[in-house]
């Protein structure tokens, strides 16, 4: 009895050929043009998942390896596969949040977590995931102006796969990424972005030339206040070192001076020193004689110009009457000598 039911069993299988019942479309090759055939032992794919219905009734779902059955009571009913499947979403027209219309494609990656509930739950999952990620987008668009689409695309696709998966979830389906493929949008509004596009680069290099200007203008500005100060701190040591020279060369007259006066007065205490005074005063008168008239039209001129015997007489009497020796003269001149011999000795000290 067995046996006869067996062979019946077979030669209805054989003649039986089911009508594919997967989601996936046959151009893009996820399903074979039939059902697996009952031959008892069967041995199914790795990443796939056969659903087996009993009389009618769901029974099990096959796991990949080898796997039972017994003809003509169980029936291989779907193959679902639980490999990422990739969907292209066609394109539609959405109307943004600022009325631009906008013609959108995109790209849905979804994977099958229960097969059961893809068998059972939705007549054509496809179909049924297309249909929501469609009407998500155009919903997420409606929420956002035209440039907003632009910068949050990537918060647009979470937003979109967030609601997919919303729904799915009674479908065994789980949306894994949605990514926007293409956004177009009418000629007049690509001319006015262009355009605005334009005038914003405009306006960057307008404010870059402005501000470019302004640090030249600041740079320059602090340049020139640079050049005052280091001016002026030159002037100040050009003249401190001025004054300091200044001051050095009249000390170094005085000295000299002193020194010279020093010598003349050891030279006209000597012997014929009064000689030597009265030439070296006949010969000043003339050489001041022989000036005269050389520097200026105006000449003051004593009553006796040519006696120079008497010039020399009464300069000769004005020296004597200042060459008297006074009271204490030679103490004053002894001390004299001393400071300046302790100045020389302190001089030479700081010096070593």
């Amino acid at each position: 009895m067995l046996r006869s039911l067996c062979r019946a069993g077979g030669i209805l299988l054989q003649s039986q050929r089911s009508t594919p019942r997967l989601w996936v479309t046959p151009a893009q090759q996820r399903w074979a043009s039939s059902l697996p055939m009952n031959t008892v032992v069967l041995f199914v794919p790795q990443q796939e998942a056969w659903v087996v219905e009993r009389m009618g009734r769901f029974h099990r779902i096959l796991e990949p390896g080898l796997n039972f059955l017994i003809p003509v009571l169980d029936r291989i009913r779907y193959v679902q596969s639980l490999k990422e499947i990739v969907i292209d979403v066609p394109e539609q027209s959405a109307v943004s949040l600022d009325n631009v219309t906008l013609q959108i494609d995109g790209v849905l990656y979804l994977r099958i977590l229960d097969p059961f509930k893809a068998s059972y739950g939705v007549e054509d999952p496809e179909y049924a995931v297309t249909q929501l990620a469609q009407t998500t987008m155009r919903s997420e668009l409606g929420k956002l102006t035209l440039d907003k689409v632009f910068r949050e695309r990537e918060s647009l696709n979470s937003n979109i796969v967030h609601s997919i998966n919303q729904a799915s979830d009674e479908w065994g389906i789980r949306c894994l990424r949605y990514e926007i493929k293409d956004i177009h949008v009418p000629p007049r509004v690509k001319e006015s972005m262009q355009m605005q596009v334009e005038a914003e680069r405009k306006k960057r290099a307008t404010v870059l030339e402005s501000e470019g200007t302004r640090e030249a203008a600041i740079n320059v500005a602090e340049g020139c206040k640079q050049a005052q100060i280091l001016a002026s701190e030159g002037e100040k040591a050009e003249q401190i070192n001025r004054a300091t020279g200044e001051a050095q060369a009249i000390l170094a007259k005085a000295e000299a001076k002193s020194q010279a006066i020093h010598v003349l007065s050891k030279a006209l205490s000597q012997q014929n020193g009064d000689a030597a005074a009265s030439l070296s005063v006949a010969e000043q008168y003339v050489s001041a004689f022989s000036k005269l008239a050389k520097e200026s039209n105006t000449v003051l001129l004593p009553t006796s110009t040519g006696d120079v015997s008497g010039m020399v007489t009464q300069a000769m009497t004005i020296y004597s009457t200042l060459a008297k020796p006074r009271p204490g003269a030679a103490v004053e001149l002894e001390e004299e000598r001393k400071s300046e011999e302790l100045e020389k000795q302190q001089q030479q000290q700081q010096q070593q």
